[in-house]
């Protein structure tokens, strides 16, 4: 979440800046035309229109940009969602005797990974979070083996 603040804080000051230095440079012209021959000024509106024209491109390229990675980072989110979900109902096929600790098991694996996403923008903490979520996978599995194996088979 800090993170997300941080680029719009950022994004706000450079809008902020780029709106005194446009408001600098139209006082700073209104004074030019008098000092400045019309032979001078002839081409300005050209070298004008070609750079609002690359700045327009540079902002739609850098939205479109943005815009693809926040819905490929939603994807992945929902499809790390949907398997979560899917693993917890395949729960049922087990032993009853093993279901309730599996659960528990699950639901500690959810709150870590959440606790990993929350603590973004403190790499260190991310990454031991992700690290008890990576383990507590590792459990799941092999509580999952040992039900497996204690399972009758027809």
């Amino acid at each position: 979440m800090g993170f997300v603040f941080d680029i719009a804080t950022l994004a706000g000051r450079l809008f902020v800046g780029m709106l005194v230095l446009l408001e600098t440079g139209r006082r700073l012209g209104l004074r030019r035309p008098a000092q400045d021959s019309e032979a001078a000024q002839a081409g300005f509106g050209v070298v004008e229109g070609a750079i609002f024209a690359l700045m327009g491109l540079l902002i739609a390229f850098t939205f479109s940009g943005a815009a693809s990675r926040f819905d490929t980072r939603r994807q992945l989110v929902v499809e790390e969602a949907n398997a979560i979900g899917t693993a917890y109902l395949r729960l049922d096929l087990l032993p009853a005797s093993a279901q309730a600790a599996l659960r528990e098991s699950f639901r500690q694996y959810v709150e870590a990974r959440l606790d990993t996403y929350w603590k973004l923008p403190d790499i260190v903490a991310a990454k031991k979070a992700l690290a008890q979520a990576t383990q507590l996978q590792g459990r799941i599995w092999n509580q999952a083996i040992a039900a497996c194996q204690g399972a009758p088979h027809l």
